[in-house]
């Protein structure tokens, strides 16, 4: 009897406790209120101009009288053979950046993590992940110079072998390469910084048996850094699934030209000129809706196979 009245005296005083730290968090929450109100004025209330996909959309007439066409602009972006073209060109970009931002950090990681000099590999570490907070605007500068085929340091080294100037940015074969490997060397080191933390992670006392057992630093890498690190690979690797049809707008409308529309315009870009430049603003938001709608579905299957595979979730 004694005990159950210490019990509810117990219960009591934790309810007494909680109760001031529940009153205590509205003031947190408030904070919310001003990012709530951004995300809602600029990223919900501009969803409702997708209504031009479905209509022939005149700015004098608006979205109240502009005639409906509905699923028009959308038969017709699978009709012109530009529209496939730019798909195309997305997936393709987009796929070779995600398996090299995959696996170009991954290797850098694992070899930067058998530096023992710590003031080498921090300055390793900071030059890398330097281009990282540069935006396109200026990086597309910067490689234009170096790459162009009149004085570029590129082709300039290159002609010390005497190969011929190369128009890195207005040749359909080299556009592609061009944009993949810079995107690489701009994200490297963030992505580098990711696995550095997630091999931090993996318990000594793994290495310190293999090394009982002889295992050499390659057979420790097989065995042990890959396998722990596989988690975080599938997270990444996954997630990177959702900004698949996101190759890179800033970058590509930086570094491209008419040259290179065939192998270099992505659905961003195409929806930019489109849209924007020609005034079609109806078929480019139903190229831009498109995108938004695959984008999510691969969202959603991206979740789920980080959730399935590395128990990785977010709600």
């Amino acid at each position: 009897m004694q005990s159950a009245v210490n019990v509810k005296k117990q219960t009591a005083t934790l309810e007494v406790q909680k109760t001031p730290k529940r009153r205590g968090t509205w003031q947190l929450h408030a904070m919310l209120l001003p990012a709530l109100a951004i995300v809602f004025i600029f990223q919900y209330i501009p969803m409702f101009g997708l209504v031009m996909a479905f209509q022939d959309y005149e700015p004098w007439l608006g979205f109240l009288h502009s005639p409906w066409v509905g699923f028009e602009h959308f038969k017709t972006m699978f009709e012109y053979e530009d529209a496939r073209q730019v798909i195309w060109n997305t997936l393709v970009i987009s796929t070779l950046k995600i398996i090299f931002n995959l696996g170009v950090p991954l290797t850098f990681a694992l070899l930067l993590n058998e530096v023992y000099m710590m003031k080498f590999k921090r300055t390793v570490q900071t030059i890398v992940y330097l281009p990282h907070f540069l935006s396109w605007v200026i990086l597309g500068g910067i490689l234009i110079d170096m790459l162009s085929p009149e004085g570029g340091i590129v082709n300039r080294f290159l002609s010390l072998f005497g190969v011929q100037p190369i128009f890195f940015l207005g040749d359909n074969d080299w556009f592609r390469t061009v944009v993949v490997v810079t995107d690489i060397w701009k994200e490297c080191g963030f992505n580098t910084i990711v696995f550095l933390a997630a091999l931090t992670s993996i318990n000594p006392s793994l290495y310190e048996a293999a090394i009982v057992d002889g295992a050499n630093r390659w057979q420790q890498t097989i065995y042990i850094t890959l396998p722990s690190m596989l988690p975080i690979i599938i997270v990444v690797g996954t997630l990177s699934l959702g900004n698949i049809l996101n190759a890179g707008f800033d970058q590509i409308l930086n570094l491209y030209n008419p040259l290179v529309y065939k192998t270099g315009d992505i659905i961003d870009t195409y929806v930019y000129r489109v849209g924007l430049l020609n005034g079609d603003f109806s078929y480019a938001t139903a190229v831009g809706l498109f995108k938004s709608i695959i984008s999510f579905i691969l969202v959603v299957i991206g979740y789920r196979l980080a959730y399935k595979y590395a128990n990785y979730k977010i709600f």
